[in-house]
């Protein structure tokens, strides 16, 4: 079983318990994931945090434990670039005008869409306290492929 964090068109948030991910794919194609708070059936997954596990043992590392590990770095690398094309590619870019279109489609002014940008901390106390849903991703640079 796998535990995925849900969330309907309207901002509720709930987990959802299936066999694994083809399994969602097929509830959701089929449309059988309701949000348990409003009975919308608009409902996708939301992008979830990554967990690594640290290996018990206290010995060194040999080179099967190496190659795990650096698969698992590999792994994270390529989930990161593929969640970052993924959010340039689906949300409009706002930029600094981020906090107010949020305000704005959060209580109807404007018609929902899909934006991404940049905001300051009073901005991001602003869209807390109004109880804007807000999910914070790290940029990647990509000018200088040599920087860590």
């Amino acid at each position: 079983m796998i535990v995925f964090d849900l969330e309907c068109i309207n901002g509720h948030v709930f987990e959802g318990w299936f066999e694994d991910r083809d399994d969602l794919n097929r509830q959701q194609e089929q449309g059988l994931l309701q949000c348990p708070v409003c009975d919308s059936f608009s409902v996708n997954p939301k992008l979830s945090a990554v967990a690594i596990r640290k290996s018990t043992s206290s010995g060194p590392a040999g080179p099967g434990q190496e190659m795990a590990a650096q698969a698992q770095m590999d792994f994270i690398a390529d989930f990161a670039e593929k969640m970052t094309q993924y959010v340039e590619n689906n949300y409009e870019n706002v930029g600094t005008s981020f906090a107010k279109q949020a305000l704005e489609m959060h209580y109807g002014v404007t018609e929902f869409k899909q934006i991404r940008g940049t905001t300051t901390k009073e901005e991001e106390k602003t869209l807390e306290k109004e109880g804007v849903p807000v999910f914070k991703l790290p940029i990647l640079n990509k000018d200088n492929e040599d920087l860590n």
